[in-house]
């Protein structure tokens, strides 16, 4: 097993119990939801066309790390093992990542109970760090959809195409769709698959052919082959019913609630006035929109939920700014001065000036790395 790297630090007991107690909206033991629908009417569709046998393999939200990264050929030096990607629960266990965490076992399952050719669907909800944006969430459903075939030898890129055909047409008919390529340590050839809407590129997945080394470490012998596929379901269920921003998938407003238990056309309900605020903030050099993201979503807890977005305006070098402007700030010259807008928009009510000002504050405190302070609604 390789070691934690240096920055690896376990979450607090709080922080875990926290992360745990949100809502997997593709487990039906959880409660009926929509992207359940989106994944049952995806899987039929590959099923259907393939003939195959299927095999559901739901999995532990806490998943081993070797699981997660080790068999599904991650290098130990890997930049997404860094804290700031993964969520440690201890030495040998994590929050999972990705849907693919649950492959290891589902193909070790297949190694003991063998088929000739089987499709296995591997859903849940997993844990990341990401930007705050009507796309993006922290605790975003995917699902790993992996055929695995000795009937079958010869499967490769064509075989892929078709799958992901496959799959829009069943959700998303008639829609434009390009790929384009991306490297996997757990596939061949990968790609990225996107579906273009009103204009705009949006990513639907990733996947490539199974790799070898993959089906060798979990005890198939080198006649099997195999597609990998992971779609997100929360991009793919809003693409289908025209959902406009992510967090409605969750909102406890009725009238959106129970929008979520099918796959007909959203229907808009009154919508809330956004409130803005720019901050003007000192940062590390080199932390991102995600960066920013992950902490403000640490900070809030269920209180992120009011944040539309997070948007990065400018960067600039605090070096290259006066050392007025940096003191104001409590900023040193190795870091950044960056301009970030905050878009406040609680789905069910509107918020008030000084419910917008606390939250900006406890953003403000959660992304600001300097000694300087500005408050708008405390005295810090």
């Amino acid at each position: 097993m390789n070691p934690l790297p240096a920055s690896a630090v376990a979450l607090s007991a709080e922080h875990l119990e926290r992360d745990l107690a949100i809502r997997d909206l593709s487990d039906p033991r959880e409660g009926a939801h929509a992207v359940q629908l989106v994944l049952d009417r995806a899987v039929r569709a590959l099923a259907d066309a393939w003939g195959c046998e299927v095999r559901w393999c739901r999995g532990e939200r806490i998943v081993p790390i070797a699981d997660n990264y080790d068999a599904l050929g991650y290098d130990p030096s890997d930049v997404t093992r860094d804290a700031r990607y993964t969520r440690y629960v201890d030495e040998q266990r994590m929050l999972r990542s990705h849907s693919s965490a649950l492959v290891p076992a589902a193909l070790r399952a297949l190694a003991a109970d063998p088929a000739d050719d089987v499709l296995l669907v591997c859903p849940g909800m997993v844990y990341r760090r990401d930007a705050i944006d009507r796309l993006h969430t922290g605790t975003p459903h995917q699902v790993d959809l992996w055929r695995i075939s000795r009937r079958t030898p010869r499967l490769g890129d064509a075989d892929l195409r078709e799958m992901i055909a496959l799959i829009l047409n069943a959700l998303l008919p008639g829609a434009a769709h390009r790929l384009e390529s991306r490297v996997h340590p757990y596939t061949l050839n990968g790609q990225q698959a996107d579906v273009l809407v009103n204009g705009e590129w949006i990513e639907i997945g990733e996947g490539g052919l199974a790799h070898p080394g993959v089906l060798a470490r979990a005890g198939l012998d080198d006649a099997y082959r195999g597609l990998a596929l992971g779609p997100g379901l929360d991009r793919l269920l809003m693409l289908v019913k025209s959902v406009p921003d992510i967090r409605l998938l969750r909102a406890s407003d009725p009238r959106i609630a129970g929008q979520m238990l099918d796959l007909e056309p959203y229907r808009a309900v009154s919508a809330m006035p956004p409130v803005r605020r720019d901050l003007s903030v000192a940062v590390n050099e080199g932390d991102s929109a995600e960066d920013l993201g992950d902490r403000v979503r640490d900070a809030l807890g269920p209180g992120a939920a009011q944040v539309e977005s997070v948007q990065i305006l400018s960067r600039t070098p605090l070096a290259t700014l006066p050392a007025a402007a940096r003191d104001r700030l409590g900023a040193r010259a190795d870091q950044d001065n960056l301009l970030v807008r905050v878009v406040l928009r609680d789905l069910e009510r509107t918020l008030t000036d000084h419910e917008a000002n606390l939250l900006r504050d406890r953003i403000y405190a959660a992304v600001h790395r300097g000694t300087a302070y500005q408050w708008a609604a405390t005295a810090g």
